[in-house]
């Protein structure tokens, strides 16, 4: 069964940091786009961050930009995202979302293509003082 459980999610004052992770579990981790989609209450999906296995390339909204970063440990089959500078607007349920046969464009972070066939249940962020 494919399976991605998403954690480290919490309450975090403006500025402060905190690192998500997503295990896999059920296909060949590393040879997979792998994707960190974010939704807070009353708006649209957002892609924040982006791994693009064929070209090996990252790609962040511009949200985000200089602030997050993605990272993938292939010998356990975890990838991360780093948060820093936190801002109340970055509050939100985050997830990580796969595309098991690489197949997403690599066009840039932006709307969540249907390519993510593959999603976690997710992990909140509260960012307040």
């Amino acid at each position: 069964e494919v399976q991605l459980v998403e954690s480290g999610g919490g309450w975090v004052q403006p500025g402060g940091s905190l690192r998500l992770s997503c295990a896999a579990s059920g296909f060949s981790f590393g040879f997979e786009d792998m994707s960190w989609v974010r939704q807070a209450p009353g708006k649209e999906r957002e892609e924040v961050a982006i791994v693009y296995t064929g070209v090996g390339a990252t790609a962040y909204s511009d949200s985000v930009k200089g602030r997050f970063t993605l990272s993938r440990d292939k010998t356990n089959g975890t990838v991360y995202l780093q948060m820093n500078d936190l801002k109340p607007e970055d509050t939100a349920m985050y997830y990580c979302a796969a595309d098991p046969l690489a197949r997403i464009p690599p066009v840039g972070a932006g709307c969540p293509t249907t390519f993510l066939t593959t999603w976690g249940g997710g992990t909140r962020v509260t960012v307040s003082s």
